[in-house]
């Protein structure tokens, strides 16, 4: 798949994105754009924690990053998850509709596993600029997509955790085949989703074969009891 056009990479510095992006630039995608979306604390739509690094993942990446950075999206106190989910997306869609407009952005890419609620959204604003969506995740196995970001060399870490069987040890933990196999475990006994889709952890790319540069990262964990994250305390290329 070869595509001379313009295209944006929706990107937040999580696994399901970078993997996007990848396969993208693997297919012949003429990426142009990073796009970061900052929702603040909380968000139907999009990826939350540690957006911050996605300026340092697209300089080692190579690639422009278009930051939005709206007011708070309100998410902590909606009532109706469908219009929050339309709101959230309107930030999105006004940046990438100059893009649009100016012919610049053929598509758009996103990765999207097995939320219907988040893809039918993305979808929809897709027709309504006229662009394409690329959404290479979309319905596959969890397990085979983990397995090809490990065996293309991703250096995935676990920056939150919130999830019945994942505890403090698993902030900073890497995953790997090990996590991985533990995390089938805890599919079996929890029904954690072995890709984090049910917001169980969320993750950073820290390295890649699209990556020049390492990112190298000091932080503290953060344990609230039955959920926690990583405070990330210094961040920085290798």
């Amino acid at each position: 798949m070869t595509d001379n056009g313009a295209w944006a990479s929706l990107f937040s510095g999580g696994k399901d994105s970078s993997w996007a992006l990848y396969r993208a630039l693997e297919d012949g995608l003429n990426v142009t754009r990073l796009v970061t979306v900052h929702p603040g604390d909380d968000s139907y739509m999009y990826h939350v924690p540690a957006t911050d690094l996605a300026s340092l993942a697209a300089e080692s990446i190579g690639i422009e990053l278009l930051e939005i950075d709206p007011d708070d999206l309100g998410a902590d106190a909606a009532t109706d998850s469908a219009a929050q989910g339309d709101a959230e997306l309107e930030p999105l869609e006004a940046a990438l509709r100059e893009l649009a407009d100016a012919g610049e952005l053929t598509g758009v890419t996103a990765g999207a596993v097995e939320s219907e609620f988040q893809t039918s959204r993305i979808e929809a604003m897709c027709d309504r600029l006229g662009i394409d969506l690329y959404a290479p995740l979309w319905q596959r196995d969890p397990v085979e997509l983990a397995e090809e970001m490990l065996d293309a060399g991703f250096e995935i870490l676990i920056i939150q955790v919130a999830a019945a069987g994942l505890d403090e040890s698993w902030l900073g933990r890497r995953l790997d085949a090990d996590a991985l196999d533990d995390l089938l475990d805890l599919n079996e006994r929890y029904g954690v989703h072995p890709l984090g889709e049910g917001g169980e952890f969320e993750t950073l790319v820290t390295d890649g074969p699209h990556m020049a540069r390492p990112i190298e990262l000091e932080w503290e964990r953060v344990w609230e009891g039955s959920r926690g994250h990583l405070r990330i305390t210094d961040a920085r290329l290798g």
